[in-house]
């Protein structure tokens, strides 16, 4: 027997999240209830891996998170707008929280990061920035009103101290970041 959605039921919702409880039935046949949390509008995201080449450079961003009460260091990452393919919001996103526009290399199917808390599909989008054109060039973010990121170029060779130097001033980081670290050292 497979795990089945029996049926769903939104327990609150607001401008953007909502909470469900979900009914299921699990492999031996048992009724169970799951919680969880969802965007409101079925939006699905995108994560960027910007790398600077000939550079070997990786973009990071800094912004706070209420949900964890902290300034959290982050891939750039942003919600697909109705209508709009990946590709496009990868570009855009970029742009609008670095200031950097690049090349799209390879784009992932959707995926899930956190499956026991949400169903959000996350696509990641890896992209090539050509340092040669960005050097000694001031970048210039273009945030949404409501955003306050900051930026960071990060050699390869210095993730770890950078993400130590994060931890050390209390800054959260995305596990993302930590498995993408591990898997640059193999």
């Amino acid at each position: 027997m497979h795990e089945t959605i029996c049926s769903e039921t939104t327990l609150g919702a607001a401008k953007f999240l909502k909470l469900r409880e979900i009914t299921f039935c699990d492999d031996k046949g048992k009724l169970r209830k799951w919680e969880s949390a969802d965007r409101t509008c079925d939006a699905k995201a995108v994560m960027i891996v910007a790398h600077i080449m000939p550079d070997d450079e990786y973009v990071f961003v800094r912004q706070f998170r209420p949900p964890t009460g902290k300034m959290m260091i982050e891939f750039p990452a942003g919600l697909i707008d109705p209508g709009e393919a990946p590709e496009k919001t990868a570009l855009r996103e970029l742009y609008e929280e670095t200031g950097f526009s690049g090349t799209l290399t390879k784009m992932t199917n959707f995926g899930f990061s956190s499956p026991g808390m949400s169903g959000e599909p996350i696509a990641v989008a890896f992209m090539e920035i050509d340092g040669n054109a960005v050097r000694g060039r001031e970048i210039v973010a273009h945030p949404e009103e409501c955003e306050s990121i900051e930026t960071f170029r990060v050699k390869r060779n210095e993730l770890d101290d950078f993400i130590a130097r994060c931890e050390a001033q209390g800054d959260g980081i995305d596990t993302k970041i930590y498995l993408f670290a591990a898997a640059l050292q193999k």
